[in-house]
């Protein structure tokens, strides 16, 4: 069992949430982005570089995560892709995509997208601050605790 971070858009606070229940619980953590991440010098601990191309991230996780790994990212067709992989995505705001609500999710993306592309202003999103990292470490939590208690068992 794995975690990987789309790190390249993931709030420091959501960074140090996994970094500190990754220790102390000892999972494997994998962090993508295009530049480096300072991370803890433990062997639990990697940063895999991409390329500065569009998605580069989203692909290498796309391709290597695996059932009973936990992937924490913003990119909603990553993860609509993982979700029917049967592979646990949660946004940093501790908002968990499923097959029952990732159509929707992407319907929305898509459409926010092409008003953008049409000039429409649509703002950006919310700010990040305490209470979506609470959020996130509670939901971040639930599900590693399901997912350790299933690789354990197996």
């Amino acid at each position: 069992m794995k975690i990987w971070v789309d790190a390249d858009a993931c709030p420091g606070g959501v960074k140090d949430i996994v970094i500190r229940a990754a220790h102390r619980r000892k999972v494997e953590t994998v962090f993508v982005a295009n530049k480096i991440i300072a991370l803890p010098d433990s062997p639990l601990f990697s940063c895999l570089q991409v390329d500065m191309s569009p998605d580069a991230a989203d692909r290498l996780i796309g391709e290597s995560a695996q059932t009973g790994d936990l992937v924490i990212t913003q990119d909603i067709p990553l993860a609509h892709i993982l979700v029917h992989r049967n592979i646990v995505v949660i946004n940093p705001r501790g908002e968990t995509f499923t097959t029952e609500n990732i159509g929707e999710r992407l319907s929305m993306r898509d459409l926010s997208q092409h008003r953008r592309d049409a000039g429409e202003m649509t703002g950006g999103p919310k700010a990040f601050g305490e209470r979506e990292k609470r959020q996130f470490s509670s939901t971040f939590d639930r599900e590693l605790t399901k997912l350790l208690r299933v690789s354990m068992s197996g």
